[in-house]
This record gives structure tokens, C-alpha cells and sequence, in this order.
């Protein structure tokens, strides 16, 4: 079987994704894939990885699993979507590492599904954007305790993928930054689902939906619907330019307030996310997904 797990460093686009693939549900199911609602396996997989970080799995744990989650439906490929794969915003943080149980709970699943073709998809996102969403969402009462006391700059997703590839080097790795998902959503879920370029969805740009006035996506809308033959590459393209016009400033920038962060310290950490994205391209088994 092909088991494809999607996590990543967004909460809202994550909840979104899953619904898009469950909207495609029976479009899914007629060619094979299953699309299981995470109720079926969140807490589930959860607490397995989380007692597989005391003991081994049992020898019948996938078959469990399986049946629990497929709930009797046939399938060749499974697709299961969870941001806290790797662990809340809260645990997402340690030591200056990002997801710094990434490795070890791939390697798990990659152990319970021996023999099964693993796939995993994930996000990254701008560390000045998402070292704050982390702390918000944490306990912790200062920026500072919640960093414990690392600089900001130092943290790289480079790092959580060379330890992923270390950990797990048989299983593909497909990666993209959340800031470019408006452009990049169709061809996505597209790929989470196993499906060919140009292969029709419902619900290819709900994300615009949500960033672009009503005005610009019906003419967005209009506008794709009298061209039904576009690339992906073209349709990024038309889409980056009804965004450039119609997109809502309030939904696209994200308001940093946090002591002491200046512009100028966002914009070297934005700087060192570009670089740190071109590095994570060049690590071998990574497949780097961005516009043209």
C-alpha cells in the first residue's frame, strides 16, 4: 500500500487541506486512494507513536491500524493529514530545533508500515511568521523562555530534514513553503492524492477564496472558466496575477508583535529562510515544490 503522510508548519491551511481531500472523497476512492476522516486516525497514531517512545510496536499493530482507519474499504493508496504529526506548536520548538521529534516518530511509522510505500509531504514556513504562532499557542509567558534563550535567527528547517533523510532515507520527501500555498493548492492535492497534472478537482482554489475579494475571484473564476486546458505553470501564473490585484492585504500580511522585533530583524530572518529553503532543495531525496 502507499501511505501518504501530510504534516507542516501551518494550523489554519492544514485543516483546509484535509477538507479539500475529503470533498474529492469518492472522486478519490474510484481510483483507489482513501481519504479517511482524521478522526479515524489522529488520536490514534498519536498515542502510538507517543508508547512506541517506550516500547516497540506489536507485530500486528499495522494490520490494528489499518483496520481502524480504512474501516473495511479497499485502497492502494491512503492519504492521512496531521500539522502535529511531529508534535503540537508547543513541542514544535526545542533546543533550537524545529520539530525536534521528526525523526524519531517518521522512523516509527516507517517501522509499523514496513514494506508499504511511505510518502511524506510537508510544509515550512518563515521562521519570524512561525516562531510566533508556535508561542502564542505555547505556555510560556516570554518569547525568551519559549526560545530558551536561543536567537530566533539560528533556527533552520534544513536541519529537520537532514535528520528526517538520516532517520528515514527510503522515504520520499516532497516539500513547500505555506507562503506559497495559494499558488501552489491544486497541484498539491493533486500530488498528496496520487493524481496526474490537469486531472480535475473540487475545490482547486478554495484557498483563494479567502484571500482575494469577492470581486476578484468571480473574475478569477470567470476567467479560468473559459480557459479549462491550462497547465499548472499557467494557472500559477494567472493566479499570481489576479492576487497582485485583488488580494486582501489583511488576509496575506501577518502582523509580527513581539518585544523587541524590529523590521530590520524579520527581514534578516526572512533573508535566511530564502537561503535556508534553497539548502533544503539541495538535499538529496527532497523534492522542492515552487512557483515558477
Amino acid at each position: 500500500m502507499q501511505l501518504v503522510f501530510h504534516a507542516g508548519a501551518h494550523f489554519t491551511e492544514e485543516d483546509r487541506l484535509i477538507k479539500c481531500l475529503l470533498r474529492n472523497k469518492e472522486m478519490f476512492r474510484s481510483r483507489g486512494v482513501a481519504v479517511p476522516g482524521p478522526g479515524s486516525y489522529r488520536k490514534l497514531l498519536r498515542q502510538t507513536l507517543e508508547a512506541m517512545s517506550q516500547h516497540d510496536a506489536a507485530p500486528n499493530a499495522r494490520a490494528v491500524l489499518l483496520d481502524a482507519i480504512l474501516d473495511d474499504e479497499n485502497a492502494d493508496r491512503m492519504l492521512l493529514s496531521n500539522a502535529h504529526f511531529f508534535g503540537t506548536a508547543q513541542i514544535a520548538v526545542r533546543k533550537g530545533r524545529l520539530y525536534p521529534k521528526a525523526a524519531e516518530r517518521m522512523n516509527h511509522l516507517a517501522s509499523i508500515f514496513h514494506g508499504d510505500e511511505i510518502e511524506l509531504f510537508m510544509a515550512v514556513r518563515n521562521p519570524a511568521t512561525f516562531l510566533p504562532a508556535c508561542f502564542k499557542r505555547s505556555q510560556h509567558e516570554t518569547f525568551a523562555t519559549f526560545m530558551g534563550g536561543l536567537d530566533p535567527r539560528s533556527v533552520q528547517w534544513s536541519d529537520t530534514f537532514l535528520r528526517l533523510r538520516s532517520a528515514v532515507p527510503e522515504v520520499p520527501l516532497t516539500v513547500w513553503c505555506n507562503e506559497d500555498l495559494p499558488l501552489l493548492w491544486g497541484q498539491i492535492i493533486r500530488e498528496i492524492g496520487g493524481l496526474e497534472q490537469g486531472d480535475p478537482i473540487t475545490g482547486a482554489f478554495d484557498l483563494l477564496r479567502n484571500i482575494m475579494s469577492r470581486q476578484g475571484m468571480a473574475r478569477f473564476a470567470a476567467y479560468i472558466e473559459r480557459r479549462p486546458n491550462l497547465s499548472e505553470a499557467q494557472t500559477r501564473r494567472i493566479v499570481a496575477a489576479f492576487l497582485n490585484r485583488y488580494a486582501l492585504d489583511e488576509k496575506i500580511d501577518e502582523e509580527i508583535d513581539l518585544p523587541g522585533w524590529t523590521t530590520n530583524l524579520v527581514n534578516e530572518m526572512t533573508e535566511l529562510y530564502d537561503d535556508d529553503v534553497a539548502a533544503i532543495g539541495r538535499i538529496p531525496g527532497v523534492r522542492l515544490i515552487m512557483p515558477d
